[in-house]
């Protein structure tokens, strides 16, 4: 149950980190929750592809705001192709 609430938990502050350094509109904390879960597989899946691993909270923090600013910069790219 623990590891639930510090992956949310992370989520929440990868999400918010991600949205401060890109800069945009605030989506609220459910929605910085979202972007920080999905920025953490996203950038959990970049990471193991480039051979590197995660074995700390800094380091699980730093991979979830690298894959939830890769994963705004797609949105962003396919919202312009369209």
């Amino acid at each position: 149950m623990m590891s639930l609430v510090w992956f949310l938990l992370v989520g929440l502050v990868a999400g918010s980190v991600a949205v401060w350094i890109r800069g945009g509109p605030d989506r609220g904390w459910i929605g910085n929750m979202v972007l920080g879960i999905v920025g953490a597989l996203v950038g959990g899946f970049l990471f193991q592809l480039l051979g590197f691993t995660t074995n700390s909270l800094l380091g699980e923090l730093i991979s979830a705001v690298v894959g939830a600013l890769v994963f705004l910069w797609a949105l962003k790219v396919i919202s312009k192709s369209t």
